[in-house]
């Protein structure tokens, strides 16, 4: 009786009985040997891309999917955010103050006499490449038929106006619209069935600062864990560009509510400002995780604006401040007090644990050197000015916000660069 005959040794022996078989195996073998380190190098060139793109490499994972509305890339080694203002007079600036009806009156600086417009003047120019130009024509068409929306404080809102600023020259006059509902302020491009809106919500949590007209209120308190209460305006956004920083610098410890603004005794405890911080900015990407697309939807958080309050910090005399500055700081490595590097190292820290990616523009070096382009005197007064007031104008000087068209025009060029060029 003869053994069984394995499967393998069926295999071998058909293997033996067929010559083609042979012929194939030894031409993979010599094609594997001639060209291998040609079919590696371009394995290996395919994983740079991937990891130029800033998506992780891996063999067993799927490669993440380009970012939404991208177009094209920053070019390799290219921090937009390092460089340095060089005047420009042939593109500068996008638009006229007073070819823009939107800008509120804390920002026409021309209207309310100014006598120069040097601040206007200005392009920012990234170190090791270029951005590219703010196309108004490329964005409307990008938001047919979307919504885009900035929330957080006045400097969001300005940030806000400049954006419809530079884009609603194209939009007929009777197609195009301005509305304010409380916090919610929508610009209507109804020719692109598009929308650039404002929320306003200084912490992006619940506050007793939520107010969008009455919210002047030193005794700040943020309620814990309420983003639902502002997120739920927030759905359905395509674009979303979020901001919170000049409302946490109190001077002090924030004060936290732990229950509702309704109890009758209310649950306070008190934490630093970067505990503050940090619980909000959880908050945010734990409500974008939730609420937004990767696939389809792009979440921007531009970082802390800075102020000019005190002119010692660049070298000029005690007790002035960004009042009749004219020029910009020279000094590359120039840092303002007011800017708290504690808070950017909380926004470091929470950004590099989110699952969602955030694009972060950081407006805070660039914007540091220009002490010329604040609001400073230049603007609507809501009360009337003392006799004191008006002998010293610095006392009343506005170094927070900033004229348009001017700096944050640079803001979204930014912005641009980074939604379409990530």
């Amino acid at each position: 009786m003869k053994p069984p005959i394995s499967s393998s040794a069926i295999l071998i022996r058909k293997a033996r009985l067929s010559p083609y078989l042979l012929i194939l195996l030894a031409f993979i073998v010599f094609v594997t040997i001639l060209y291998g380190k040609d079919f590696m190098w371009i394995f290996s060139q395919q994983l740079q891309v991937y990891a130029d793109q800033g998506q992780p490499v891996s063999r067993t994972e799927k490669k993440w999917e380009k970012l939404a509305f991208a177009i094209g890339k920053t070019q390799e080694g290219c921090d937009v955010f390092s460089g340095s203002w060089v005047r420009d007079e042939l593109t500068r600036p996008h638009y006229q103050e007073s070819d823009c009806p939107y800008i509120q009156p804390q920002l026409t600086c021309q209207e309310h006499g100014r006598p120069d417009k040097e601040y206007q003047y200005w392009k920012w120019q990234p170190r090791d490449c270029s951005l590219p130009n703010f196309n108004a024509t490329l964005m409307l068409e990008t938001l047919r038929g979307k919504r885009m929306m900035f929330v957080g404080d006045s400097l969001n809102r300005g940030q806000y106006v400049s954006m419809v600023c530079l884009l609603h020259k194209l939009i007929p006059k009777d197609e195009k619209s301005m509305e304010t509902f409380d916090s919610l302020t929508i610009f209507t491009a109804k020719k692109y069935n598009a929308t650039i809106e404002f929320y306003w919500a200084p912490f992006l949590l619940e506050s007793n600062s939520d107010n969008a007209v009455i919210h002047r209120i030193s005794d700040r308190i943020v309620r814990k864990n309420s983003i639902n209460k502002h997120g739920r305006y927030w759905k359905g956004v395509d674009i979303l560009v979020f901001n919170t920083y000049l409302w946490w610098m109190t001077g002090s410890k924030m004060k936290i509510l732990l229950g509702s603004f309704d109890d009758e005794v209310k649950d306070i405890v008190e934490l630093s400002t970067e505990d503050a911080y940090r619980m909000a900015m959880k908050s945010m990407l734990r409500w974008v995780r939730k609420n937004m697309d990767p696939k389809k939807t792009r979440v921007f958080f531009t970082s802390m604006s800075p102020s000019h309050g005190k002119s010692i910090d660049w070298g000029g005399e005690p007790d002035l401040n960004c009042y009749n500055q004219t020029t910009l700081i020279e000094d590359p490595n120039y840092w303002g007090s007011d800017c708290q590097r504690s808070i950017m190292e909380v926004i470091g820290e929470v950004f590099s644990k989110s699952k969602f990616p955030i694009t972060f523009l950081n407006i805070t070096q660039l914007s540091n050197y220009r002490k010329d382009a604040h609001t400073s005197i230049y603007k609507k007064q809501w009360n009337p000015l003392t006799p004191e007031q008006i002998a010293n104008p610095s006392s009343y000087a506005d170094c927070l916000h900033w004229c348009l068209p001017g700096l944050q025009d640079t803001w979204n060029e930014l912005l641009f660069a980074k939604l379409f060029y990530p």
